[in-house]
């Protein structure tokens, strides 16, 4: 199913927390835990809302934790306190994890078979998890060991040779003949988008970022209420970056960078929506789904097939959308995506994206797509796409009606 008529997101019915930079002030968090946390802190006092109300969690991780074979219900009984018996299933997409949960959760809702169920994402880069494994029959059994941040960002095991992230963002930059004047070009324009979210006292993120409270010690906590990791970007900064790879067009600041945080999603009807709405005057429909997957090594290019799969379930057009976001972890992915759906490369993603803020994995998506839902609310409504690669050389997007 790719296509909806029955599921709603209320409006308000959506936080990310900040993101905080790579080895920053949520590096020793769980992040099962704390997105728990933060999730039922966000219903009871942002929202006035009881967890009892949800029927099930669609619970997005990619970065292992400690305790991850429980995480989904254990976040769970945390988000409810366990005062229901909430169930809830383990998604991991890396990058696309959010649309996937959300486009779950819309399904269970078409279906009738849920009502209102609630979609949670977490992720911590930082203090990544190393695996070692069993090799009885290696040397000696020597254990085969994995390091899950930076093993899995610098080796595909399904590309021959093995690729770095950013080497098949190269690949499709050659492919399209994109150059490094164009990357840092969206560069610098994205770095002025999130400034225009800063303004007025942050008042553009305020309308959907909640903070996160973290431990410091056993007596100490602090809220988290603004992004960590930022880096202020010139025209002449941008030049002056060494290429991350020989011959490539993208730089350190042209590309994401490693971070941590959790977002959430309350998905169900048409009616409960208005009912948890916060502006009952606003309606946000899920229109449509849409998934891709590239060949082998290109994997910046994933979001355009997805979004033409969105787009052609909903019977809609590019030209249709009031607003378009995208996760960017590289220049070259909304640069090819402009070029391929012929859309205004500078005038998507406005107040925010992932190359700026960072990347935590599963909930990236969640953040950006609740950025766009208020930039269409600002708008006056209408129709709004995001679209994403992951991990492997795949895409997801979803198309939502703000009316």
């Amino acid at each position: 199913m790719s296509t909806f008529s029955k599921a709603y997101i209320p409006y308000g019915g959506y936080y990310s927390t900040p993101f905080c930079r790579w080895q920053g002030t949520m590096q020793n968090e769980n992040s099962i835990e704390l997105g728990a946390r933060t999730a039922r802190r966000w219903l009871l006092e942002s929202k006035k809302i009881d967890p009892a109300i949800f029927d099930y969690l669609f619970f997005g991780i990619s970065i292992t934790q400690h305790h991850l074979f429980y995480s989904h219900n254990w976040a769970a009984g945390m988000l409810t306190d366990n005062q229901s018996n909430l169930p809830g299933l383990m998604i991991s997409q890396a990058c696309t994890t959010s649309a996937t949960g959300i486009n779950l959760a819309a399904v269970a809702v078409e279906s009738g078979n849920l009502t209102t169920p609630f979609v949670l994402m977490t992720d911590r880069t930082s203090n990544g998890a190393h695996t070692v494994w069993a090799n009885p029959n290696g040397p000696g059994g020597e254990v085969i060991s994995e390091n899950w941040v930076m093993d899995n960002f610098n080796s595909d095991p399904n590309v021959v040779p093995p690729l770095k992230m950013v080497q098949t963002a190269e690949n499709v930059a050659k492919e399209a003949g994109i150059t490094r004047e164009e990357c840092d070009a969206v560069a610098l324009r994205r770095f002025e988008q999130y400034q225009d979210a800063l303004k007025d006292d942050r008042a553009f993120q305020k309308r959907y970022m909640f903070p996160a409270e973290v431990r410091l010690s056993r007596k100490k906590t602090i809220l988290v209420e603004e992004d960590e990791g930022v880096t202020p970007t010139t025209a002449e900064g941008l030049a002056q970056l060494r290429t991350n790879e020989p011959g490539g067009v993208h730089t350190p600041g042209s590309q994401t960078h490693p971070a941590d945080g959790n977002c959430g999603f309350i998905v169900t009807t048409q009616e409960k929506a208005k009912e948890l709405s916060a502006d009952k005057n606003i309606e946000i429909k899920i229109v449509s789904f849409g998934f891709s997957r590239v060949n082998p090594g290109f994997m910046a290019a994933a979001p355009v097939p997805a979004a033409q799969m969105a787009l052609e379930n909903a019977g809609l057009k590019i030209t249709d959308m009031k607003t378009i976001k995208s996760h960017n972890p590289f220049a070259t992915n909304d640069v090819n995506f402009a070029k391929k759906m012929g859309n205004d490369v500078m005038k998507m993603n406005n107040y925010g994206s992932s190359m700026i803020y960072g990347h935590p994995q599963a909930p990236t998506g969640g953040r950006i797509i609740a950025e766009m839902l208020e930039e269409t609310v600002m708008l006056g409504g209408g129709y709004c796409l995001w679209t994403g690669c992951a991990a492997g050389d795949t895409g997801a997007s979803l198309i939502f009606k703000v009316g």
